[in-house]
């Protein structure tokens, strides 16, 4: 993939030359506010997508690092934790067939008013990095265990296909998973389609670049 990577990036979509995807994003008006911690060790220029996310969704925060004092600090202003989700890494006692956003109790147990607990977020909290990266987040993080636990099941296989190895079968990209939280959250499944045009222009084009490098 060096011809794509060999000049500088995009300032925008930070992506190289050959993979930028800026013509193919169209900002959606959300309401539920999306942040976005990236590790550092994530910032990957060719196949990552938390940098299209952010550009994406009109309102959204996308910090790089590894600990933060609180949401308040990165957002600006304060934050009430019960009013907050998180995308949650762990199991879900309830293994049972559930919707593809479903809110959990600290003890990893669906709650039983889904449509409340969902309906009273104003904002959603995702980790972006490989699962290692994320669990260092999520540890590093104390203030994250006060947010309210979300976790998805996917009704679609991640478009990375073989292109991006992934620890689980139901493993989503960020740009992914941000789309189908915030679908379901704005009871807007139009935001999932539209929020994903720039991220599979980057996955075709990083295709026909490598269709197109030479082999050493």
């Amino acid at each position: 993939m060096s011809e794509a990577a060999g000049d500088a990036a995009c300032p925008r979509c930070r992506k190289p030359p050959g993979l930028c995807v800026c013509g193919a994003v169209e900002p959606i008006a959300n309401r539920v506010l999306l942040v976005i911690l990236q590790h550092p060790q994530e910032q990957d220029r060719e196949l990552g997508s938390a940098q299209i996310a952010a550009l994406q969704f009109a309102r959204s925060r996308l910090v790089v690092g590894l600990s933060w004092r609180g949401l308040a600090a990165i957002i600006g202003r304060p934050a009430d934790p019960k009013k907050w989700g998180v995308l949650y890494l762990g199991p879900v006692k309830a293994d049972a067939t559930r919707p593809p956003l479903a809110a959990l109790s600290q003890r990893g147990v669906l709650l039983p008013d889904q449509q409340a607990a969902l309906a009273a977020l104003e904002g959603i909290v995702l980790l972006d990095g490989n699962w290692g990266q994320a669990k260092a987040l999520w540890w590093r993080n104390p203030w994250l265990l006060k947010l309210r636990r979300l976790v998805l099941a996917p009704p679609f296989r991640s478009h990375y296909g073989r292109l991006r190895q992934e620890p689980r079968p139901d493993s989503l990209s960020t740009i992914e998973a941000a789309a189908l939280c915030l679908a379901e959250l704005e009871g807007d499944p139009g935001i999932l389609p539209r929020a994903l045009k720039p991220f599979l222009a980057l996955l075709e084009r990083y295709k026909a670049v490598a269709r197109t490098s030479p082999r050493g």
